[in-house]
């Protein structure tokens, strides 16, 4: 495994982050522990997760427990860490509103939800707290206060930012600065692959600048880029939670990644995440792996080094980002 430096926090991490969105799910819960120790064994130091993930119904699935018997992911993942949490760089959420009318980014909301959050994770400290979406009813300002607060209260270690655009990812460090604070946003979280380069045409530009971590989410596009197979699922990409499926010139594209990375003797979910970390200002990318086996192959590709020639004929295939 290799590692980054997660913007200006100093602290080393994986270059693939195991995500949770599914636990409880995919894995259940009694798997949990398998692909948490894998991913441990290989060297991934970085997990991911939030207050919503798992229990709730965007979520369920054909054959799972219904989400009212779910344990949340924070519940899963906290449980599957012990007795490792010194040795990992742990990372959750809050202010996502699909499930919670009452969601949002002002002081009473977070500081309720930092409490259950540690009390999910069987922790004292949240080593990066991110803001899962942008609250238009709560000044920047408050948000960034109640976290400096946090901070020095030794609950949080740093802040960072999730699905922010780049002016507002500016803006936050603008304020950061001129408050004074004792820590400014280390990382943007962003949905970013092959297929979604969407983060290229600002925030890619920003983070590199002011020295933040872009941690992209979705790296392998629902699965499209980890395997065609996924095309004979009906969970397949955003499907999993409600959403479409793949696009025919998503598919097309797939193809051509898949028959470039044949040809180099590697498999398509290497070329596409080792292309992704090879993006400016990308620290680590979220895999949300399912099983032992899925953890192993998505590790194997922090380990790749395509050439500048390999790098641009992937880049070519998808050259012009969507706005």
């Amino acid at each position: 495994m290799r590692y980054s430096v997660l913007g200006p926090s100093g602290m080393r991490v994986s270059k693939v982050c195991l995500g949770t969105a599914t636990f409880g799910v995919a894995p259940t819960a009694e798997d949990a522990d398998g692909v948490v120790g894998s991913a441990l064994e290989l060297g991934v130091n970085f997990f991911d997760t939030a207050n919503v993930y798992g229990s709730t119904p965007t979520f369920d699935r054909p054959g799972a427990p219904p989400a009212s018997q779910r344990e949340s992911a924070e519940e899963i993942l906290g449980r599957a860490l012990e007795g490792h949490r010194d040795a990992v760089v742990l990372a959750t959420k809050c202010g996502e509103r699909r499930f919670d009318p009452d969601a949002g980014l002002s002081r009473r909301y977070i500081v309720g939800q930092v409490e259950q959050s540690l009390r999910r994770l069987r922790t004292d400290r949240i080593d990066v707290y991110y803001a899962h979406f942008p609250d238009p009813d709560t000044p920047l300002e408050q948000t960034l206060a109640v976290y400096d607060d946090l901070i020095r209260q030794g609950k949080l270690r740093h802040v960072a930012l999730s699905n922010y655009p780049a002016w507002q990812v500016t803006e936050a460090l603008w304020i950061a600065d001129d408050r004074r604070l004792v820590s400014t946003p280390v990382a943007a979280q962003v949905k970013y692959s092959l297929l979604d380069r969407s983060p290229e045409t600002e925030l890619s530009a920003a983070c590199t600048r002011f020295g933040v971590s872009l941690v992209p989410y979705a790296p392998l596009h629902g699965g499209l880029l980890a395997s065609l197979s996924v095309l004979e699922r009906q969970t397949a990409g955003d499907a999993r939670f409600g959403g479409p499926g793949f696009a025919p010139h998503e598919i097309a594209v797939a193809r051509q990644v898949e028959r470039l990375a044949r040809e180099w003797g590697l498999a398509l979910h290497q070329v596409s995440l080792a292309w992704l970390l090879s993006r400016p200002a990308v620290a680590s990318v979220i895999v949300g792996a399912e099983t032992a086996e899925e953890v192993r192959a998505n590790a194997s590709a922090a380990d790749v080094d395509l050439t500048t020639e390999q790098l641009d004929a992937l880049s070519a295939l998808a050259a012009d980002p969507p706005v």
